[in-house]
């Protein structure tokens, strides 16, 4: 994996990528292997594309390698999220949520003690091998083919290693104990974004719950199959008579505008295919062009609700909203589109606050293998705000970080109970931290997460792609 990526404590936070485009040099085609050619390619179209284009420097040096140079080129007052790989093709099947894994995301921890870290999972895929060696979310582990996670070699063991032994914890009186050790074999897999969904009925109320991880349509197939699969859960929903949603974000790092585009239209009140759930913003020149262009014109900056028979926003009360530190772009643009239209009520941790979006930039002649995912523009919602750069401030606050972690969907998790008491004014009961909980999220400092580096700038095929291609050449 390109190092650029791994030095960024999120590094490969998630775009609120309006379309995927695929671009030629503007002049002549580079040649494979020369990094001054590769950098005049990368020039060309950063100038053309980036958001921020006027702060790229007037004088470049393309002796420089190109992630180097890239990088070089970037606005890091403002921009925390354009990246380059080496290889394109592993962009594009990162970009889509395939990779190889063991199936469980984990968050971890500084333990006071030297350099020591622990790990605590966040959830775990179905099926997946980390599920079928029994572990669930909340497990604590701290060994890796039986060495202790320190700072200094959680990258190799965590991140470097396709097959390995995971030692589980367990946690009493402020020490950690060893409990058993786990055989893991790393897959290629595909993770279905929809992660879970239930319906809760209590006091004559009608309580939905979506667990929603990822907005991808789906693996690169083109199949749409996870978008699919959205829709009929809202069939559900709506079939059942839902009269609120908790919505659970708190893992989603963002992606397809089309699925946040999508979502937004199965939750908003008094749907409307004519009214803007978000509007964008490009560089000056990239804005002329589209203004000149007849084919595209003001209506491009706008995009709108869809028509969809499964939205559920006529029975609503609220939407609930679940958020950690991760919830960012695409997740962020949900909350900040749906809020004119809404009440909109946050639970969890402040979200990351990502307002702007990228685009996959490859060369469509495969001579360059390198591809890049610049920002190029930033997104508002249609009363013309967006103010969410250093995140959304949540209206009940837990981090979601003790001992205890109950598994999702259980009405005794932390996050999902909270919601479920503001919706039923407390005949749902409050669930206590317990104070071995609490001693432990006092004790422990997170340090990252894996879900830090969810690959996550995405494609999405606009109704305007072809003519968007061709005004960009």
């Amino acid at each position: 994996m390109n190092k650029k990526i791994s030095a960024l404590k999120f590094w490969a936070i998630t775009a609120l990528a309006a379309i995927t485009i695929t671009y030629s040099c503007k002049k002549d085609d580079p040649k494979p292997g020369n990094n001054k050619e590769v950098n005049q390619w990368i020039e060309d179209n950063m100038r053309y594309l980036y958001y921020w284009t006027s702060k790229i420097p007037a004088s470049t040096n393309k002796n420089l390698a190109p992630d180097q140079f890239f990088e070089s080129l970037l606005y890091k007052t403002e921009d925390r999220f354009s990246w380059i790989q080496e290889s394109a093709e592993d962009l594009e099947n990162s970009l889509n949520g395939v990779s190889k894994s063991v199936g469980y995301e984990i968050r971890l921890y500084t333990t006071g003690v030297g350099s020591n870290i622990i790990g605590q999972i966040l959830y775990v895929l179905p099926n997946s091998p980390a599920a079928k060696a029994g572990l669930k979310r909340g497990d604590i582990f701290g060994k890796i083919n039986g060495k202790q996670l320190t700072t200094t070699n959680y990258e190799s063991l965590l991140f470097g290693l396709d097959s390995f032994t995971i030692t589980t914890l367990t946690y009493s009186n402020g020490n950690f104990t060893d409990k058993e050790t786990k055989n893991l074999i790393a897959l290629e897999i595909e993770e279905n974004p929809v992660f879970l969904d239930s319906v809760y009925t209590i006091n004559n109320k009608k309580i939905g719950y979506f667990v929603y991880n990822q907005f991808v349509a789906d693996p690169g197939d083109k199949t749409g199959k996870y978008d699919k699969k959205m829709d009929e859960v809202f069939g559900k929903f709506k079939a059942q008579g839902v009269t609120d949603l908790v919505l659970d974000l708190r893992f989603n790092t963002g992606g397809l505008v089309t699925s946040s585009t999508l979502l937004a239209s199965l939750i908003v009140k008094d749907l409307d295919p004519n009214k803007v759930f978000y509007k964008k913003e490009y560089n000056t020149q990239v804005t002329k062009e589209i203004m000149d262009d007849p084919s595209l014109g003001a209506a491009f900056f706008l995009g709108k609700f869809i028509s969809k028979s499964n939205n559920i926003g006529a029975n609503l009360n609220k939407l609930y909203v679940l958020t950690s530190n991760h919830t960012a772009s695409a997740s962020e643009l949900l909350i900040n589109g749906l809020r004119p239209y809404m009440p909109v009520f946050l639970i969890g941790a402040k979200t990351y606050g990502k307002n702007v979006g990228s685009i996959t930039v490859t060369d469509e002649t495969g001579k360059i293998k390198w591809g890049m995912q610049p920002i190029v523009t930033k997104s508002f919602n249609s009363l013309g705000q967006s103010d969410y750069n250093t995140g959304f401030v949540p209206d009940i606050e837990d981090l979601d970080n003790g001992s205890d972690l109950k598994p999702l969907g259980d009405i005794h998790e932390a996050l999902l109970n909270k919601a479920l008491v503001q919706i039923t004014n407390g005949v749902v009961y409050s669930t206590r931290e317990t104070q071995a909980s609490r001693a432990f999220s006092l004790r422990l400092k997170e340090l990252s997460s894996s879900i830090d580096r969810k690959p996550m700038a995405f494609k999405s095929l606009h109704d305007d792609y072809p003519k968007l291609k061709r005004l960009m050449r």
